[in-house]
């Protein structure tokens, strides 16, 4: 299976499955010499593992990181990082009633059909659990640009949507609650929301901000490695994700040039940033801001039609420990994504200015 590995000089490659042995991932081009703050990358790790909460799915795992190479003393030799997290909490027999059929929506059709054979188990390497290899990851980037200060909060799920701008809003408060909104009216509605949807066995979508603070103007490339279309790339790889717009996004269609522009300060800032922090594809040191939309879990714990493999339509009941709505536990993952990105051309850059 190719496509495992992202990036180009902070590369990471992740392995495993959501009920195999353990999850694990490999760490090359990290710089030697930092010293790594192994606290903060077991909180990023609280903040993306299941069980945290009643509006996420039950499924107990501790998600502790075992590093196995690529540090000593605390810190990194410049060899690669591999690491480990083990599955403890596999409840396997959960998934046995989907062992010969598809569910809609879901990746079980595609990956038989593609590779002939498929872990059923909570959907393999499709599974959303793959992502914990990505916060550890993330989680190192940060460190390696601490400078750069990234911030993910949900802000919007199903029709219940934040009605301030970023900038209006207090960061801090985005751990205040269960649904890392940082506006708490709507964090309440939100998780209400949610509350009545997993009652119902049903699921329900929603949209992530991020905010990228102290950008340096200069990372990304002008043409095929655009700062915005790695970005892109990266939100699209993650599980569920349908959406990503930045800056002014699909708003910007709908307005002329004049009202467009960002006009220049006289100190090379601008007076507005619908450019979202980024044009010709390369930061302008403006705050680069984005929108990931996050499509409902494909597993409802209600009856619905399915596909067999003896190309047969069944009436089959979702079982199992399942997110009424991924985008709570999908703020730290957003945030570790754009870190890889960010911290990559930051690396990128280095190598060009020497």
């Amino acid at each position: 299976m190719a496509g495992n590995c992202y990036g180009t000089i902070f590369k990471v490659t992740t392995f495993g499955e959501s009920h195999g042995d353990a999850l694990g991932g490999i760490i090359d081009g990290c710089p030697p010499g930092i010293i790594l703050d192994f606290d903060a990358i077991q909180k990023e790790m609280e903040r993306r593992k299941p069980g945290q909460s009643a509006i996420v799915t039950q499924r107990k795992e501790a998600d502790e990181v075992t590093f196995l190479s690529g540090i000593f003393e605390g810190k990194t030799t410049g060899t690669p990082i591999g690491f480990l997290i083990p599955n403890t909490n596999q409840k396997s027999d959960d998934y046995s009633h989907i062992k010969n059929s598809y569910r809609p929506s879901h990746a079980d059709f595609v990956y038989e059909k593609k590779y002939g054979i498929r872990d059923y188990r909570g959907g393999g390497r499709s599974s959303a659990r793959e992502t914990a290899c990505r916060v550890v990851a993330g989680a190192i980037a940060k460190q390696i640009i601490p400078q750069i200060k990234i911030n993910a909060f949900v802000s919007a799920v199903g029709e219940i949507t934040i009605d301030k701008k970023y900038q209006d809003l207090d960061f801090s408060l985005i751990e205040s609650n269960a649904v890392r909104c940082p506006d708490q009216p709507t964090a309440e509605k939100i998780e209400n929301h949610i509350k009545e949807i997993k009652k119902q066995g049903d699921t329900v979508g929603g949209v992530i901000t991020c905010v990228i603070q102290n950008v340096p103007i200069g990372l990304g490339e002008p043409v095929f490695d655009k700062l915005h279309a790695e970005l892109g790339k990266a939100m699209l790889s993650i599980n569920a994700v349908k959406g990503f717009e930045f800056g002014s996004g699909f708003q910007g269609a709908k307005m002329k040039g004049s009202q467009h522009n960002d006009l220049y300060n006289e100190n090379g800032t601008t007076k507005t940033n619908l450019s979202g922090g980024i044009q010709g594809g390369i930061s302008n040191g403006m705050n680069i801001y984005f929108n990931v939309a996050f499509k409902p879990v494909a597993t409802l714990i209600q009856k619905q039609e399915v596909l067999t493999n003896n190309q047969e339509i069944i009436e089959q009941q979702g079982k199992g420990r399942h997110d009424p709505c991924v985008v709570p536990r999908a703020v730290p993952i957003v945030e570790a994504m754009a870190a890889l990105v960010i911290a990559d051309f930051y690396l990128i850059n280095k190598i060009y200015k020497q």
